[in-house]
């Protein structure tokens, strides 16, 4: 299981998490938890739609969008550095993966992990450690007082 990597461990911020219902009218709280949590990122509009991304598959498919379920966010930080996961209920059908579609394809739906591989500086799922589905997390990399990247 991959483990947050933040450039300075020793500047990293505790973890911040907040449990939702698995509604989609939940998602736009979920941004407002992230992007209240990140304020001071200079990518904070990268962050707010790669939450709204993840939370809406969590909801869309997984058991977090069934008439009980939950998603869970949780906010890792350092300086320079950002990571995002959330945390749904599993799915019995496969891991998530990009589609890699074609810029012309005119499906609607089917892009959000595209956009979160394009955007993110790095992003991953692995089984939760309780066993009770999936994260799916991503992290942002910004340069921080002058310091290269």
């Amino acid at each position: 299981m991959e483990e947050p990597t933040p450039h300075n461990t020793d500047t990293a911020t505790r973890p911040v998490r907040r449990r939702f219902p698995g509604l989609p009218s939940q998602i736009a709280y979920a941004r407002r938890f992230v992007a209240r949590h990140l304020a001071s990122c200079p990518d904070l509009t990268t962050v707010t739609l790669l939450t709204s991304e993840l939370a809406t598959n969590a909801i869309t498919h997984s058991a977090s969008g069934r008439a009980t379920g939950k998603f869970e966010v949780c906010v890792h930080q350092a300086p320079g550095w950002a990571r995002v996961e959330v945390r749904d209920l599993g799915n019995l059908e496969e891991s998530p993966r990009p589609q890699h579609r074609d810029p012309y394809d005119t499906e609607e739906h089917g892009r959000g992990l595209d956009l979160v591989e394009a955007l993110s500086s790095a992003w991953g799922t692995e089984p939760r450690g309780d066993g009770m589905g999936r994260r799916v997390w991503f992290e942002l990399v910004w340069e921080r007082d002058g310091d290269p990247l």
